[in-house]
């Protein structure tokens, strides 16, 4: 369950002959800002406008004036990024996304209509197609003995080599309002999470996850 191939339709986002280099999604984040970079130099010009160095905008695309777009990113067609909207680079955001107010990315990859949309914080994170978080919740890309993170699957360990790593939310996951996902978390598909939650490890696809840790299957 914690493979590319489970995670994500890769036909929604640019990041598809990149990403299918990998077996893990975690394993793209190091190489993302060159990838960024080298992808920007290959967009059309008709599309795609260049505000400054290494920033890429599509014209459709629609971006507050206070918001703050560092490189490398590249924002795809119909994307809102809303007022103070921070990000902070290599942001690689599809089409049709929502970054909202107070919102902050950095080293992430958001698939098409991926919805970040009230003061969220997604670091070193890969968020699938139609992925949504709710108003506050954050992933935590850093554990507290700043050691490298370990992504659990029941009783399987996959040592990442990362001491930052934020959460892989797979297609179409809805994250509660105000929910932590700690350093590792895998988010597999269609799966829910309940507003105020602490998340760690990896949630099934298909399930919900409830107040005190609590996975159940959808019906």
């Amino acid at each position: 369950m914690l493979t590319i191939s489970e995670l994500f339709d890769l036909d929604h986002t640019k990041a598809k002959a990149y990403l299918a280099q990998y077996t893990y999604p975690w394993e793209a984040l190091k190489g993302l800002k060159d990838f960024i970079l080298q992808l920007g130099a290959t967009l059309p010009a008709e599309e795609y406008r260049q505000l400054s160095p290494g920033v890429w905008v599509h014209v459709e695309a629609k971006i507050a004036p206070t918001a703050y777009l560092g490189a490398p990113c590249i924002i795809g067609a119909g994307t809102e990024i809303r007022h103070c909207a921070f990000i902070r680079g290599s942001a690689l955001i599809g089409e049709n996304c929502v970054v909202g107010n107070s919102a902050e990315l950095k080293n992430a990859i958001l698939f098409d209509n991926v919805q970040t949309p009230h003061y969220n914080y997604v670091g070193d994170s890969i968020l699938g197609y139609r992925s949504h978080m709710g108003a506050g919740a954050v992933t935590s890309n850093v554990k507290s003995d700043k050691t490298p993170v370990v992504v659990r699957d029941g009783e399987e360990r996959k040592a990442t080599g990362l001491k930052k790593l934020g959460a892989m939310l797979g297609d179409f996951v809805e994250v509660g309002c105000n929910s932590v996902l700690n350093p590792g978390t895998v988010i597999g598909r269609r799966s829910n999470v309940y507003p105020l939650s602490c998340v760690r490890g990896t949630v099934p696809a298909d399930s919900i996850y409830k107040t005190g840790g609590v996975v159940v299957k959808k019906r």
